[in-house]
């Protein structure tokens, strides 16, 4: 695995543990901040409840605490990474908790990342079946 994909192993576990503690205001942003650039930007595809492009630390606690108001849970159940330079690109079969209902949706997404001097400066996430996901959070 290269550099930048341990970057973002301890980046999704950081993130998981965020939500699995409630989000903002309940769980300790830290461990995820610390992954991040100044400059990273998220851009999540429209049609999800949290969708939008989410710019700065900030924006991703922002990001973070509209998934973590979604979903009481987040597994990363199987992650396999494609790198070239800075960019990975990460495919990740994951399962969501709804926080609303306690239903779970197993899923897959591909995630096109970019590492820089050991910190996250970019994410892109594709869900593969962005309907169902909104449907489980509705």
């Amino acid at each position: 695995m290269t550099s930048a994909g341990v970057v973002l192993e301890r980046f999704y576990r950081a993130e998981a543990e965020y939500v699995a503690g409630g989000g903002r205001g309940l769980a300790d942003f830290g461990p995820v901040a610390a992954l991040l650039d100044d400059e990273v930007c998220l851009w999540s595809q429209p049609g999800l409840p949290y969708s939008g492009v989410w710019r700065g630390p900030d924006g991703i606690e922002n990001f973070l605490g509209e998934f973590s108001a979604t979903w009481s849970g987040l597994e990363f159940l199987s992650t396999r990474q494609v790198a070239d330079g800075d960019q990975v690109a990460v495919h990740l079969e994951v399962r969501f908790t709804a926080r609303s209902s306690g239903r779970s949706l197993e899923t897959s997404l591909v995630q096109v990342n970019r590492v820089r001097d050991g910190l996250v400066t970019e994410f892109r996430p594709y869900y593969w079946d962005p309907a169902a996901v909104t449907a489980l959070a509705g």
